[in-house]
């Protein structure tokens, strides 16, 4: 599928085929795609928990709110940003560089992250919403549908998946076949009201 088209045609689906199975190779392949998403300093600080099983979907539907998308749809990622993988070994995070851009790039995120939380979870937050992104169009083009999800019990999720303290959930994408068309676009606001030439008017 062209990549505009897939922009143009990805819909938040509702209602997924609960029959259809993503094979694991599906998955992996998916997954493969969305480590290749941009974060800044290279950090990769976006953490995937992939869901197939069906007691755990179980637990994530209830957590977010008896929705049916979790329990119906193949795949559930919850897409977690890590507030601290700016220290984690960063020199791996240029590997293929020279030391001299490793040691830059160290000093850079610790002038930038040590001393701000905010930082942090700002980092983590743009991380995983370019992954998340990165996933709903390779499903497309994949031949799958997907819907990203906000709408749960953060705490109660962060108890399912085991969340690590230093660890922020982000989102949620359910990923599988479609059992309905999505209803039509609630209505794009014009170019006009949303782009500005250079400068706010």
């Amino acid at each position: 599928m062209d990549t505009f088209d897939a922009i143009k045609t990805r819909r938040a689906i509702k209602k997924f085929d609960s029959n259809y199975k993503m094979t694991p190779e599906q998955v992996k392949s998916l997954m493969e795609l969305a480590i290749l998403s941009p974060t800044s300093y290279n950090q990769q600080n976006w953490r995937f928990v992939t869901v197939t099983d069906h007691a755990v979907k179980e637990k994530i539907h209830v957590a977010a709110r008896n929705q049916a998308q979790p329990l119906d749809g193949s795949l559930v990622i919850l897409l977690c940003g890590n507030t601290n993988a700016w220290k984690d070994d960063p020199m791996r995070y240029w590997k293929n560089h020279p030391l001299e851009k490793q040691e830059h790039v160290k000093d850079a995120m610790h002038k930038k992250y040590s001393e701000s939380s905010q930082n942090r979870r700002d980092e983590a937050m743009r991380s995983c919403g370019f992954a998340a992104q990165t996933i709903m169009l390779a499903a497309k083009q994949m031949g799958l549908d997907s819907c990203p999800m906000v709408g749960f019990e953060y705490d109660e999720m962060a108890k399912i998946i085991n969340l690590p303290d230093d660890y922020i959930i982000v989102m949620m994408i359910v990923v599988g076949k479609a059992a309905a068309p999505p209803t039509e676009r609630g209505g794009q606001l014009p170019l006009d009201e949303v782009v500005f030439e250079n400068k706010f008017n």
